[in-house]
């Protein structure tokens, strides 16, 4: 049986590599520990065919090592024990690398029988997955590794690899491949940046090209029914999934809700509503905010509405949220309370609670102050009273500040009434 394209014209070395300049480019950072010929514990992370498990390969072919590979789709604890039985023998001496396709598949368990050995050097894991590995992959093994994200292939690198594989699929076949710029750009961008997909793609158009003098011809119309039309869509102006993303994004941030819609157009006619839906969750309370805290539940249920739906109905909840989103008063105002919250906590040590949140029901024989001394608020006109609730260190830091919108200056109007504060 005759092996894929993709796998016939995989690269033997990084020069080879289509895309990922920014961890793969002379000085760039794998690049340089590649060269360095002391291989760490890596994780890959990223979508399908774009060079992971190539790259693997490479650092295997060059390292010296024993190579193991398993795929955590249908491997089982004991594969793993045979690998470490390896440990010591003559064919290891060297090490071994142990490549592990789709981590995510394994198990806790199976993921820590793994640990001893990757911490001590007997095993040095090079993992790949598609999930993000701080979710799929546990903690233990990530502490353990360095993350590396593959990113999509951009279109116009593509292009010299799907040239490429027509000249091998001639060479191989004994026959020439006449193919337009068209029809290779049109491969290109309708992969969504997918390497092996576009191979995938190339090998069956020349399957279907018609016999003209001698040649094989590749025809638009035939490339239509073969390239997959919701990536041609999702990629065809060469954008990468999430710098589309990001422009929808920034786009509702903007109150350009026209521009918005286009977007999100582009996103649904490849069939991925699910990103669409966590980025609307995420712009409500993000971008609007407190300035319209209702939007937040409102996008919940048109997201809820989309996803039941599915396509194309789906398009309807998810163009409500939209034009709300983009139409609303915007406030960053508790993304930004927030993150200033986050940033302290790394500079700051382990902070204690003023004792008088604690959860105290005995204060002990050697205690230096006797009672809890907390004020029950609802105890007290308007339902507040004066108290440090912020740790010591800490005391009267602001992290919040009232928005310009007419819901937090409300707010505010309220917070100066019960409290008498001007300011």
């Amino acid at each position: 049986m005759s092996a894929p394209l993709a796998d016939k014209i995989r690269p033997a070395s990084l020069e080879d590599v289509v895309g990922q300049e920014h961890i793969l480019a002379p000085g760039r950072p794998l690049r340089r520990i590649i060269e360095s010929g002391r291989v760490p514990n890596m994780i890959f992370y990223g979508p399908s065919g774009v060079g992971k498990t190539t790259v693997a390969r490479i650092i295997a072919e060059n390292c010296g090592m024993s190579l193991h590979k398993l795929n955590g789709t249908n491997s089982s604890l004991s594969d793993i024990r045979d690998v470490v039985s390896q440990i010591g023998s003559f064919g290891s001496e060297n090490g071994i690398l142990l490549y592990l396709d789709e981590i995510q598949y394994l198990n806790k368990k199976q993921q820590q029988s793994l640990l001893e050995y990757i911490e001590n050097g007997d095993i040095t894991l090079i993992a790949s997955t598609t999930e993000n590995p701080y979710f799929a992959v546990y903690n233990a093994v990530i502490s353990r590794s360095t993350v590396f994200e593959f990113k999509p292939v951009p279109a116009e690198q593509l292009i010299p690899a799907v040239r490429r594989a027509f000249r091998i699929i001639g060479e191989e076949s004994g026959t020439e491949i006449v193919a337009s710029d068209e029809v290779v750009r049109t491969i290109a961008y309708s992969c969504g940046g997918d390497v092996r997909k576009a191979m995938n793609t190339a090998e069956l158009c020349a399957l279907c090209g018609e016999q003209k003098d001698g040649k094989n011809v590749l025809t638009e119309s035939s490339l239509e029914i073969l390239a997959q039309r919701s990536n041609m869509r999702y990629d065809r102006d060469g954008d990468q999934h999430y710098d589309l993303l990001s422009a929808f994004h920034k786009s509702i941030r903007g109150s350009d809700e026209n521009a918005a819609i286009h977007y999100a157009a582009r996103i649904m006619e490849a069939g991925d509503i699910i990103s669409l839906c966590r980025r609307l969750l995420c712009i409500a309370c993000e971008d609007i905010g407190l300035a319209y805290p209702q939007a937040i539940p409102i996008v919940k249920a048109c997201v809820d509405s989309a996803v039941q739906l599915g396509l194309p109905e789906a398009r309807l909840p998810i163009a409500d949220a939209i034009i709300l989103l983009a139409t609303a008063p915007k406030s960053n105002s508790a993304y930004k309370a927030m993150a200033a919250a986050i940033e302290d906590l790394k500079t700051s040590d382990a902070l204690d609670f003023p004792r008088h949140l604690q959860n105290v029901h005995y204060d002990g024989a050697g205690a230096k102050v006797v009672g809890q001394h907390y004020l029950y608020p609802h105890d007290y006109p308007n339902h507040w009273v004066r108290q440090q609730y912020l740790p010591d260190a800490l005391a009267g830091h602001v992290y919040y500040e009232f928005g310009e919108n007419k819901q937090e200056q409300a707010a505010l109007q309220y917070r100066r009434k019960i409290t008498g504060e001007s300011k």
